[in-house]
């Protein structure tokens, strides 16, 4: 009798622990699910990572003082742009900065104000060549869409040297080093600079203009209306100069305002 005593509390003790183990497997796979897919009526949050499975992050939301610093290959460079632009910034698949969506605006203690709105493409390992910007400094205002050239070469490591060089103590080798890095090849582009191939929007004169130039940036092409309504198309050299224009000059058709 006590035999089958023991053997029965012996059995209703792995029953329980077994069925202990199963509900605690049970919740913690409920958990992982509800933690997957999670909704909210309203969150208040200072940065969202997106990140992939293995951990790479893909885009960052957040706001001004909790913003990254630019990163390439996953490393940040540029330190000082930390905590100086909310919005979002998007990153390839190498970790590599790729773009984002930044926006500012404030009245300072005189009265005037600035304001701004970029959405940005960067080309690869170098900085924005398609951007869609409102520049706004105190209702003198820049807004259009541009398309830039940059130099086939890494941006990340053009700061890298830039900044080394800054550290050398100054003088002439000093100033000779900075002049070097940023000297391009004849028919190229210094490394650390853009040059517009495409503008089309509002200039600081209320002029709607289209503007197409060359690949070292001079402005070749400009189709317009000004702020009096006069319409134009200029043909111009690349030093700037008017070849010829649309209506031609004199005729009547106005000038640029």
């Amino acid at each position: 009798m006590n035999q089958s005593v023991e053997d029965q509390l012996r059995a209703l003790k792995i029953y329980t622990v077994a069925t202990t183990i199963i509900l605690g497997a049970l919740s913690v796979t409920a958990f992982r699910q509800s933690a997957q897919r999670a909704r909210f009526s309203e969150i208040d949050v200072e940065r969202i990572n997106i990140i992939e499975s293995n951990g790479n992050v893909r885009m960052v939301i957040a706001n001004k003082a909790r913003s990254p610093a630019p990163l390439s290959r996953g490393k940040p460079f540029l330190a000082a742009s930390a905590g100086t632009r909310a919005g979002m910034i998007f990153y390839n698949d190498e970790q590599s900065e790729n773009g984002g969506l930044t926006f500012s605006g404030a009245r300072g203690p005189n009265g005037r104000y600035g304001a701004s709105g970029h959405l940005s493409f960067d080309q690869y390992e170098q900085n924005q060549v398609v951007y869609l910007q409102y520049l706004d400094n105190n209702g003198k205002r820049h807004e259009g869409l541009t398309v830039a050239d940059r130099a086939d070469v890494s941006f990340a490591d053009y700061i890298a040297s830039r900044d080394s060089i800054r550290r050398l103590p100054e003088g002439a080798a000093r100033s000779e080093a900075l002049r070097r890095l940023d000297t391009a090849r004849p028919g190229e582009l210094p490394p650390g600079t853009a040059v517009q191939r495409v503008f089309i929007g509002r200039d600081t004169s209320k002029t709607a203009r289209l503007t197409l130039s060359d690949k070292l940036g001079h402005p070749r092409l400009s189709l317009y209306v000004d702020s009096l309504g006069q319409a134009r198309i200029d043909f111009l050299d690349d030093a700037g100069g008017i070849v010829s224009s649309i209506p031609s000059r004199g005729s009547g058709g106005g000038g640029r305002q």
